[in-house]
């Protein structure tokens, strides 16, 4: 193996950890026009997918794994006994290049373990998106993981040549940063979110004269939240995302579950949360988001604060909210029709665009795509009631899983 492969191997695999990589919402660039190289959109090792449904390649590399920093729960800590390795910004560039020509990739998303100084490491990868773009002609799409810590003139530049910034807020909670990740500061965080978003809608307004400055991270920024590591429930969880959400514009917050790492702190759990709380929380998000739900509705259903396992958060509502359904879908107002489980909001669109002409039938909804095994207990239609099927006993129990055997081993 080369020594170039190795560290390939070495800070692809170091990367995995980072759930912040999707590449939709960016600018539309190609290279058809003859200048330059690559793409933002088309279909072309990360995969990340668009809201379209557009499968996404994207380098997903660390610049490094070494670091100053101790995070308790980052394997790339510097107490952790890992294997180091460190890419020259010449093969970051070179590697990028290589694996686009052999249509590998479509894009870059470059993150990377703190080195010498924030400004230092920041300044290398700022290097790299500027010779990708200025050297190269390279127009893919690129996400760097901005580090708070650094001059903000840095950050500034770095979202002159990114398509996505993100800026990590680690944990949940402040409390949970101080504890675990100590050389990390909240407020900093915070503020450099908040320059980011300034600079965006600055970068989308024009001056008197009607000329546009230049682009700035025209697909937002994202963060990451860890779960699992400091014990928040998933209201701190999301009450903690509608917050980042509101204040800082964020294009998406990304939930990775926590993973236990060799020679751990003694304060950091033993095993790692169930893979389906991660899921539950991004279906929460997007109930957040597109839904019209608030943090309370969706995590009423239990008392602990953390959302039902077992079925998705939209039913669980559903299932705790029963005297506001059955609701008949030729009448009801949007607002209420995207609250029954099994309707996304595209059937949602479909029914009111549908019904202006005719009322609409059980057939009907499932030609447009409806869930209609979760969404019957809960609607009226043209031809269709649910009779006691709303309010029976064991309503719940046709959505959960079954019970299973645990292993002993």
């Amino acid at each position: 193996m080369t020594q170039l492969a190795e560290k390939l191997a070495i800070l692809s695999d170091a990367a995995r950890y980072d759930a912040s990589c999707a590449s939709s919402g960016t600018t539309r660039r190609d290279s058809r026009d003859g200048k330059g190289l690559g793409s933002t959109e088309g279909s072309g090792i990360c995969h990340s997918y668009a809201p379209d449904g557009r499968c996404i390649s994207l380098l997903k590399i660390l610049m490094t794994n070494f670091c100053i920093y101790d995070c308790a729960y980052c394997v790339n800590r510097v107490s952790s006994n890992v294997r180091r390795a460190r890419f020259t910004v010449d093969e970051v560039v070179q590697l990028t290049i290589e694996f686009y020509r052999r249509n590998y990739i479509e894009g870059l998303f470059l993150s990377s373990g703190i080195i010498r100084s924030p400004d230092a490491t920041m300044s290398d990868m700022v290097r790299i998106a500027k010779r990708l773009r200025q050297d190269e002609g390279f127009r893919g799409y690129i996400h760097l993981k901005s580090i708070p810590d650094a001059a903000p003139e840095l950050i500034a530049e770095a979202g002159l040549y990114a398509d996505r910034l993100s800026i990590n807020v680690e944990l949940p909670t402040d409390r949970g940063v101080k504890a675990y990740a100590p050389e990390k500061n909240p407020t900093t965080i915070r503020k450099a979110m908040g320059d980011v978003k300034t600079r965006s809608a600055v970068a989308g307004e024009r001056s008197y004269t009607g000329k546009r400055p230049k682009r700035f991270a025209p697909a937002g920024q994202s963060t990451q939240m860890i779960v699992g590591a400091d014990g928040s429930t998933d209201a701190t969880i999301l009450g903690q995302s509608t917050r980042l959400y509101g204040n800082y514009g964020l294009r998406r917050v990304y939930y990775s579950a926590f993973s236990p790492i060799p020679d751990s702190s003694a304060n950091l759990p033993l095993i790692k949360p169930p893979l389906i709380r991660e899921h539950r929380l991004y279906q929460a998000d997007w109930l957040l988001r597109f839904y019209g739900f608030d943090v309370d509705e969706i995590t009423a259903a239990r008392t602990d604060g953390n959302l039902d396992l077992d079925i998705d958060p939209k039913l669980a509502w559903a299932l705790q909210n029963r005297a506001l359904f059955p609701v008949d879908v030729n009448r009801a107002s949007k607002e209420m029709l995207l609250r029954v489980p099994g309707f996304g909001t595209r059937t949602v669109g479909r029914i009111l665009q549908t019904r202006r002409h005719r009322a609409l039938r059980y057939d009907d909804l499932l030609r447009m795509g409806a869930s209609l095994k979760k969404a019957k207990a809960f609607i009226t239609a043209h031809g269709w009631t649910p009779g006691k099927l709303t309010d029976s006993t064991d309503l719940r129990a046709r959505f959960a899983p079954p019970p299973e055997q645990l292993s002993l081993f």
